[in-house]
């Protein structure tokens, strides 16, 4: 794994969970509205998103006819001020959650990850091979990977706001 690559999921998900962890049960599952999720289904969200996004790569690498795609502009994933609408499979359940069920499911998510990345010989293979993104179309591999990261970050700035308004 590019040290780069290693660096950012780690320093992102260490940020993650400094503003979790010392969340009560009742703020980490508390909605401000009924339209707004609560941190505990941010994390939930963050979990089935990286889940989702391993299977794609691993897809990916698979299909024998899998094709190149141009990079696309991912870092618009870690702008709050643009509204992205959440695909039907990474909606969080409603909970409510214990913070360790959601660190844990954190956990599992990321070591599926990086169990599954780990093995691949080559990583420019993935610069190679693309699959459908549903907000960029066909992305290459390699961008799936920093959408994990950055999707994160996006996501810590929007814990952030939930948090303050507790």
């Amino acid at each position: 794994m590019s040290t780069s690559v290693m660096e950012n999921l780690v320093t992102t998900r260490d940020r993650l969970l400094k503003e979790i962890n010392i969340l009560s049960y009742d703020e980490l599952n508390k909605k401000p509205d009924t339209d707004t999720w609560s941190i505990a289904q941010v994390c939930h969200h963050l979990y089935l998103t990286e889940s989702v996004f391993t299977q794609a790569i691993i897809y990916g690498l698979n299909k024998s006819n899998g094709k190149k795609a141009e990079a696309k502009a991912i870092q618009v994933t870690s702008d709050r001020k643009q509204k992205i609408q959440a695909p039907e499979i990474v909606i969080p359940g409603e909970g409510p959650w214990e913070l360790k069920q959601i660190i844990d499911l954190l956990n599992n998510s990321r070591n599926i990850f990086l169990d599954f990345y780990n093995q691949i010989e080559d990583n420019s293979v993935l610069a190679e091979k693309s699959t459908k993104h549903p907000l960029f179309g066909y992305l290459p591999l390699d961008q799936w990977v920093d959408l994990i990261y950055l999707h994160e970050e996006r996501h810590i700035e929007q814990i952030k706001e939930l948090k303050s308004l507790l």
